[in-house]
């Protein structure tokens, strides 16, 4: 098969485009033939041809000149957003790709969600930078796609749209009492020590003595750590000095993470467990009843499960050795995980101004391994506490009401990336999903995207005329008064907070207010 060239398109051949009239969607040029079936054998066709040559008694490929290189748009720039960039213009010489992002900043979750005392994890920005900084690569930050610009008006204006927006909500307790000063999602508590601009007047209030977390996942125990970490362990980290302060006068000595499952199905990995077990001035409670009967149950489990489990069951059965028991003699914080509990109301003080504890429902398990549900015994429990936190799942948003979402499943609905019943549209990592895996997860995911928009585009299935990608969208954002922020904008800011950082011996200090950033660049 004779190899595919995109046709080159001279930018000034492109109008400036006026914004659309309200309520109608704008259209770029290009053409829609493609959509016809019948047009799509010839299409097809006509993509294909070359122009041949003898120079030199070789044959030379020539370029065919009415083909234009792709222009694709990513929403979002976490990590999804930008492994479904570094896929595609690896995959394609001449693609464009714009990454929009509703924030000031990139990289999403990386910078916003990994915890600070994890700086390992956060080195995945190196690779983001270096395909943010290609020339064929550009971010469009300080744009909300579905405010400031529809996904319609987007994909008028390129080749193909991939949403890849994450998950930016919570899971709802849907209990009485959740609405008690006292209670957040633990989204929002990550985001308030990570410097989430929309979190950073959360001001949660540690001055109880006993804190529960709802839920049994990596970012339970990250939530865990952090609030009986010794705050000198976390002052060398990008957390914010506002949560630091906050943790120095935390009065928070016992931590309880409850999970509706037994310890066969916790969601966290063993390097979260062996860090909380680890924790400098803490110690481990765990009830040794409820790990009656496993030692036979794990012989058959995958590897991975039973090596958690084995650690799970060495802690809570086994006596320390010298040096462990000592450390542990010594601690002035404790951590729990509670099993078969299930969150029935939360319980307000006598005030009733704030959260006081909190009644479980004790469960029991029908079924066995991942699939076993808890079905509640009748029993109930009440457990006193100052602070509850809600760590049972992520959940994304619809973005647009022209989008299929299902609200249910909390994802736009889809068959390997595609977007069912919108051709040319794609979604990749959590919106496509659903909020589950780790970085690696989302990256093999986001490739799997990009593999199938580029076998559309060879297969001549995405629009075949020219499309301005930025130059349109740019004249629409003009005239509704959007300036997006560049990647050389982020540079800037990125400056100062290592230098804002240094004199405090942090990697940097995260700036928090959007109106400040805009000020520093100028705006």
């Amino acid at each position: 098969m004779a190899p595919r060239c995109w046709r080159w398109w001279h930018w000034s051949a492109w109008r400036r485009t006026r914004p659309p009239p309200a309520g109608s969607t704008p259209t770029f040029g290009g053409s829609d033939k493609v959509r016809d079936p019948a047009n799509a054998k010839a299409l097809r066709k006509k993509r294909r041809r070359v122009q041949t040559g003898v120079k030199l008694g070789k044959l030379q490929l020539l370029p065919d000149v009415d083909e234009q290189p792709p222009q694709i748009c990513v929403v979002g720039s976490g990590p999804a957003g930008f492994y479904t960039a570094q896929h595609l213009l690896k995959h394609h010489p001449r693609a464009h790709v714009d990454i929009y992002e509703k924030q000031l900043v990139p990289f999403g979750l990386v910078r916003f969600g990994v915890a600070p005392d994890h700086p390992e994890v956060k080195n995945v920005i190196n690779t983001f930078t270096q395909t943010a900084r290609l020339d064929r690569c550009a971010f469009r930050g300080n744009v909300v796609v579905g405010r400031d610009v529809a996904v319609s008006e987007l994909r008028a204006a390129y080749h193909a749209v991939v949403l890849s927006y994450g998950a930016e909500d919570h899971q709802a307790l849907e209990i009485p009492g959740e609405e008690l000063p006292g209670v957040f999602s633990a989204r929002a508590f990550v985001g308030w020590y990570n410097g989430l601009p929309e979190n950073r007047e959360l001001a949660p209030d540690l001055s109880c003595d006993t804190a529960v977390i709802l839920g049994q996942g990596n970012v339970a125990l990250d939530v865990a750590r952090i609030l009986l970490t010794p705050p000198e362990h976390l002052e060398k980290t990008d957390i914010t000095e506002a949560a630091l302060g906050v943790l120095r006068q935390s009065r928070v000595k016992t931590v309880w993470i409850v999970g509706r499952r037994g310890p066969m199905q916790v969601a966290f990995t063993i390097k979260e467990l062996r860090e909380m077990i680890q924790l400098p001035g803490t110690r481990p409670i765990l009830d040794p009843a409820d790990f009656l009967g496993l030692q036979d149950r794990i012989k058959e489990v995958p590897r991975q499960r039973k090596r958690l489990t084995e650690l799970l069951l060495r802690t809570a059965t086994e006596k320390p050795g010298v040096e462990e028991a000592a450390r542990q003699a010594l601690a002035s914080r404790t951590w729990g995980l509670r099993f078969f509990r299930s969150p029935q109301r939360v319980l307000p003080s006598p005030d009733g101004r704030r959260v006081a504890g909190i009644r479980l429902a004790v469960t029991r398990l029908e079924g066995v391994g991942e699939a076993a549900r808890a079905a509640p015994t009748g029993d109930t429990e009440d457990l006193p506490c100052g602070l509850v936190l809600s760590s049972v799942g992520y959940k994304s948003r619809p973005i647009d009401p022209s989008v299929p979402f299902d609200p249910k499943l909390g994802v736009i609905p889809n068959m390997e990336g595609r977007v069912i019943d919108v051709p040319g549209l794609y979604c990749s990592g959590w919106v496509k999903r659903g909020p589950k895996g780790v970085i690696a997860t989302t990256m093999t995911d986001s490739f799997l995207t990009g593999q199938m928009l580029m076998q559309d585009l060879k297969a001549g299935l995405l629009p075949s005329g020219p499309r301005p990608g930025f130059a349109a969208i740019e004249a629409l954002l003009s005239s509704r008064g959007v300036r997006p922020v560049s990647f050389s904008d982020w540079e800037k800011l990125d400056a100062e907070e290592v230098s804002r950082g240094k004199g405090a011996g942090k990697p940097r200090e995260k700036l928090l207010d959007p109106q400040e950033m805009l000020r520093l660049l100028g705006r």
